[in-house]
């Protein structure tokens, strides 16, 4: 793996401050960059908070236009060496803030993006929500999503961060390692702006003919 310093975006779909769901993107982050760091390679992260964007999310899906601060949030994520994603999760699903970003992305800016998800809960039998739901929805955006999932429910929290002793930081740390590994052979892509050339007026106004 070479030295050069890469950057990974975290996406929490948290809607309390603080949060479960951001606490489990911290970890999977710090854990990330903990692997990258014994390669000697340095870590750049940005971590975006979903719930600071929710009405330029809405603005943006009705209008087809993001705001400055989701259109520089948004380009983050696709100039990204890795993609970390955690939503809670409500009804056995993504939260609606959490598929809402994803929608307001264009499907191939994230082609072949390294991406590791996470989810949280407050039972152990959502967790099939992450194979169901979260990985699918990834993969409909040709983002190469790792084998391990990380869900934790309210229950993990109370046990010891070792790995060694603990469910929830063993995957922690697999999961953190395959998305390193994941970065590592990923050549990098120059991403393409996609306001550069905005679509025509009339272009729009067919498109937005139906809902």
């Amino acid at each position: 793996m070479d030295s050069r310093e890469r950057s990974l975006v975290v996406v929490s779909a948290g809607l309390q401050q603080p949060s479960s769901t951001r606490l489990l993107a911290d970890r999977l982050a710090a854990a990330t960059g903990a692997a990258l760091a014994d390669a000697g390679v340095p870590l750049r992260v940005e971590t975006i908070e979903l719930r600071d964007h929710a009405q330029d999310l809405v603005n943006h899906l009705l209008t087809g236009f993001p705001s400055p601060k989701l259109e520089a949030a948004l380009r983050s994520v696709v100039d990204a060496d890795g993609l970390i994603a955690v939503t809670p999760i409500f009804s056995a699903s993504y939260s609606g803030l959490f598929k809402l970003f994803f929608d307001v992305l264009e499907r191939d800016r994230l082609d072949g993006m390294p991406v590791l998800i996470g989810a949280t809960g407050g039972t152990p039998r959502h967790s099939l929500a992450l194979e169901h739901a979260v990985r699918p929805l990834l993969a409909y955006l040709n983002a190469a999503v790792v084998p391990t999932a990380v869900y934790a429910a309210s229950e993990d929290w109370g046990q010891s961060e070792r790995p060694a002793d603990d469910s929830l930081g063993d995957r922690i740390e697999r999961a953190a390692g395959e998305l390193v590994r994941a970065m590592a052979v990923r050549e990098r892509v120059a991403t393409v702006d996609g306001f550069a050339e905005p679509v025509p007026f009339d272009q729009l106004l067919r498109s937005g003919s139906g809902d």
